[in-house]
């Protein structure tokens, strides 16, 4: 990277060099891209000679840090000299005069050699600045204070003399305002008998009469000598902290306006600091002065080097041997060491690696960051435009992160061990150890082969056709609910909402049960049936019977959850566009097929999407009414029945028979299918991509 002649601000504005020897080596360089061949070897000596800093502007510059440092020794003895010219007794203020009046001297001191360098340019701007604003900012620190001091003297008077006549006058006040007040709900009251206001509206007045009392005997108490006198303290010394917080933020922002206007020039033009730092978070930014950030980034290190990194390697397990243990899965361990211990703390392990990572990353990118700006001659940010920074716009990251991390553990860490599960032979016989099978559970279900394999097809076919029927015909009921209580004709409508709604009241399970008691070999509707055909017919026995019962059974219960969300859109459409299309002639269907199913559609698409993933993974309605069966067990073999779903099915593989490999490879299976799935409908609904109706 050339040096060049210019340098840049945070703005964008150009400025010259003036650092010389850094500007003869910029012009230098663009002579070495024009210059002829013979020319080049001169050049690159001259370039060479400057390189090692052989230039009188160095010289001049080493003579001015000499007489800074000795000018900057003798503060103390100028302080020394000021505090005897100081009068006042405060401590800030005191504070604050000794800083104007060193930044004074040393205004005077550097606006000699502002030529010199950007550096002493904006240490005289700096200082000037606070030359100007720190005595305002004491001035009025002192007069608050003297007025506080005033008003204190008079609350001690007045808490010593005699107020009772003043609280003798103000109680008389108050009681007369009270018996005003009641007098005035006594009228009202009357008025409400004879019928002429509503109970609503003596409800209001009332309460605003109490309201109105009640302000005009706080403002009046407000008017008593020590009353009003500990409000002007309490005003008082709330301005001593706003006022000096304001002040003291406003001169921190014009200094730090000075600094983004004010370039910096650095002789490197290779940001090696960030490299340097990679391996310790918080080192690079203290190398660039930014020392309260790299304190934070100090403490990243410790975490990475004492926890994250200690942990991945097996130090502080509770029986696994980090990410070790991943890869052996307890295979060579004790026998009381299980390999799914080993593999959950191997993925803790890598989580705890990824923060860390993240931690050295951002502390690479920061500092690599600065320093490329500092090369283009950018100012860093101090402590206080880091902080300010930070609250603006680094908000929603404080806000969220302690929810990530969260998410980390409890979903994050579930889902990569069910991942690395599913590649596993986890099942009855490797109950304590298991091992890695790579994709063999997969080939199993999709080949249909084995155990587990064999009646997958049959239930993922039946789980399809159950999501689609039972969701719709549930959307289908309780939209035409919904149009049907919403119509001028219906009389009751409260009543028939109350009905429908009665499936959502109740609990789902009650619901179930109780159908599933009704269709038992002797229930009341097996009897029934029985004498409405003349035939034996035993639903739970009847895989078909059974699927057709589950469909309309939870058609109806999801029904009042679809009724009660459009009965809500329902009755926000404005009627105008109705009229409208009256007027134009559009009857009631064509009502309906324009104006109400696109609104709804529009504002319930990704609820209805939800509903369809629901049904998709709705366990408890097949495993309470007939426990997945009727069973078949030349289709099924003996893990599953003719009703089960896939998610029943994945419940009895893991839990009842301790097929945990191949429950994990179907999880994972299906969870990606109804992602895909999910997203299609998602993406492809007008509320998702945010379009107008």
């Amino acid at each position: 990277m050339r040096y060049g002649t210019t340098i840049i601000d945070d703005i964008g504005n150009e400025h010259p060099r003036r650092n010389l020897r850094l500007a003869e080596m910029g012009v230098l360089e663009e002579r070495l891209e024009s210059e002829p061949k013979e020319k080049v070897a001169q050049i690159k000596s001259e370039l060479k000679s400057l390189a090692r800093g052989e230039h009188e502007y160095e010289k001049s510059l080493a003579d001015m840090r000499a007489e800074e440092k000795a000018f900057l020794a003798k503060a103390p003895e100028r302080k020394t000299a000021f505090e005897k010219t100081l009068t006042d007794s405060d401590a800030k203020i005191r504070k604050w005069s000794l800083e104007a009046m060193e930044s004074a001297a040393r205004v005077e001191f550097y606006e000699q050699h502002v030529e010199l360098s950007y550096d002493y340019e904006l240490l005289a701007r700096t200082h000037r600045m606070m030359a100007e604003q720190l005595p305002e900012i004491a001035s009025k620190r002192r007069q608050i204070l003297d007025e506080l001091n005033e008003v204190t003297d008079e609350l001690e008077r007045a808490k010593k003399e005699d107020q009772s006549q003043v609280m003798a006058d103000f109680r008389q006040y108050r009681e007369e305002r009270l018996k005003k007040r009641n007098d005035e709900k006594a009228y009202l009251k009357k008025l409400y008998k004879e019928g002429q206001i509503s109970s609503k509206a003596f409800a209001n007045e009332k309460r605003e009469k109490d309201l109105a009392a009640s302000e005009d005997i706080r403002s009046r108490k407000q008017l008593l000598p020590i009353e009003m006198l500990t409000d002007r303290v309490r005003y008082l010394k709330h301005r001593l902290r706003q006022d000096e917080k304001q002040a003291l933020t406003v001169l921190h922002s014009d200094i730090a306006d000075l600094r983004r206007k004010t370039p910096i020039e650095i002789s490197k033009r290779f940001p090696w600091v960030s490299y340097l730092t990679i391996p310790i978070p918080g080192l690079g930014q203290l190398i660039l002065g930014q020392s309260v950030k790299s304190i934070f980034f100090f403490i990243g290190t410790l975490y990475a080097y004492l926890i994250a990194i200690p942990y991945a390697l097996g130090r502080g397990n509770y029986r696994g041997q980090g990410l070790f243990g991943l890869i052996s899965l307890a295979k060579d361990a004790s026998r009381l060491d299980r390999s799914v211990i080993f593999m959950i703390e191997g993925v803790i392990a890598i989580i705890l690696l990824m923060i860390a990572f993240l931690i050295f990353y951002q502390s690479y990118r920061d500092v690599h960051k600065n320093e490329q700006r500092m090369i283009k001659g950018i100012r860093i940010n101090n402590w206080f435009e880091t902080r300010t920074t930070a609250s603006r716009s680094g908000f929603p990251y404080f806000a969220s992160a302690p929810a990530a991390l969260v998410t980390l553990f409890i979903v994050l860490l579930p889902i990569a061990v069910t991942v690395l599960i599913s590649f596993t032979n986890y099942d009855p016989s490797h109950q304590s150890k298991f091992s890695w099978i790579g994709l063999a559970n997969y080939k199993q279900i999709f080949l249909g082969q084995g155990i587990a394999g064999g009646p997958f097809w049959l239930i993922t076919g039946w789980t399809v056709i159950w999501t689609l029927l039972a969701t719709s015909l549930a959307i289908f009921i309780g939209f035409v609910l919904a149009l049907l209580v919403n119509q001028d004709r219906i009389y009751g409508k409260r009543f028939f909402r109350t009905i429908y709604l009665l499936p959502w009241a109740v609990p789902a399970f009650i619901t179930i049960m109780f159908f599933s008691i009704m269709f038992s070999p002797d229930g009341p509707l097996t009897n029934l049936l029985h004498q409405l055909t003349g035939q034996i017919i035993n639903i739970k026995d009847s895989p078909w019977g059974t699927r057709i019962v589950l469909i309309l059974l939870q058609g109806w219960l999801g029904s009042s959850y679809v009724f009660l969300l459009c009965t809500g859109i329902l009755q926000s459409i404005p009627g105008d566009l109705y009229e409208a299309a009256k007027i134009d002639g559009a009857t009631g269907f064509q009502q309906t097929r324009h104006i109400t199913i696109p609104i709804l559609l529009f504002q319930t698409a990704p609820l209805m999407i939800g509903q369809y993933t629901f049904n998709f993974n709705n366990f408890s309605i097949i495993y309470l009414f007939n426990g997945g069966g009727p069973f078949e067990p030349s289709k099924y073999g003996n893990l599953a029945g003719s009703s089960d779903l896939l998610i029943s099915y994945i419940y009895k593989l893991t839990i009842e028979k301790q097929f945990q490999g191949i429950g994990a490879a179907i999880t994972m299976i299906v969870s990606l299918v109804l992602i895909f799935f999910t997203w299609i409908g998602f993406s492809r609904s007008k509320s998702f991509r945010e379009e107008k109706l």
